[in-house]
């Protein structure tokens, strides 16, 4: 399905043209890391696929680092078994770097979610066509102070954000229709009212919400996996 791979492309393209008051460093992994989230696409999101979990937006040691939606590094390499160049972005906080899979620090968001999806696909070839996980906006803002902070999508000045959920609704919305899911699940309250919002283009889809799995929320530290399976499971989606 190379349409996928040329929306992605005319996606990145869009995103590129947006501009943001924001004080902040941007990071674009569609553009340095293209090769990684290439072959991301083609091996997992280019085909007809039961389940899409949709996140907001990169880790800055997971997506902003791999390409690869939550790709936090081990799982990318040892679960999905992909290694492709990855480029550098024009600039960058000293603190946030672009390592790519030499990366050391771990994405713990990621390795919740890709352990939790190794554990019920025991390959990643059994997970094609059952479930492929995206982000909602794979842009990374991060704040030009010295902790480097990761600024979310939905912190952005609102007539800059609705700019950007236009672009990124746009693009799902094709996602959607591309790849036909029966459930289309958000990860965390953001990615959730985002797929509600472009849902309503795609007749008889299910939508429904699972725990955002980041250590910055109280409840993801208590079995965050445990809780993510029962609303899997719940949702018919496992």
């Amino acid at each position: 399905m190379n349409q996928i791979i040329e929306r992605t492309k005319q996606f990145s393209t869009q995103l590129e043209s947006l501009n943001f008051s924001l004080d902040c460093y941007i990071y674009n992994p569609l553009q340095y890391a293209w090769a990684m989230h290439e072959a991301y696409l083609r091996r997992f999101v280019s085909q007809k696929t039961r389940t899409l979990l949709l996140g907001m937006n990169p880790g800055p040691f997971g997506m902003a680092q791999t390409g690869i939606p939550f790709g936090e590094v081990a799982a990318v390499r040892d679960y999905l078994r992909i290694e492709e160049p990855i480029k550098t972005p024009i600039s960058s906080h000293p603190k946030r770097p672009i390592l790519g899979l030499q990366t050391t620090r771990s994405e713990v968001s990621g390795k919740r979610l890709w352990a939790l999806i190794a554990e019920h696909y025991s390959s990643s070839e059994a997970m094609v066509g059952e479930l492929a996980v995206i982000n909602y906006c794979p842009l990374v803002f991060v704040d030009r102070g010295p902790t480097g902070k990761n600024i979310t999508p939905d912190k952005l000045v609102k007539v800059e954000r609705l700019a950007l959920e236009a672009v990124c609704d746009g693009y799902l919305g094709d996602v959607l229709a591309m790849v036909q899911p029966q459930y289309i699940v958000g990860v965390g309250k953001y990615a959730y009212q985002r797929a509600t919002a472009a849902a309503t283009r795609i007749e008889g889809v299910r939508i429904g919400e699972v725990l955002h799995p980041s250590p910055a929320s109280p409840a993801a530290n208590r079995g965050w996996a445990s809780q993510a399976r029962q609303q899997l499971t719940a949702l018919g989606v496992w």
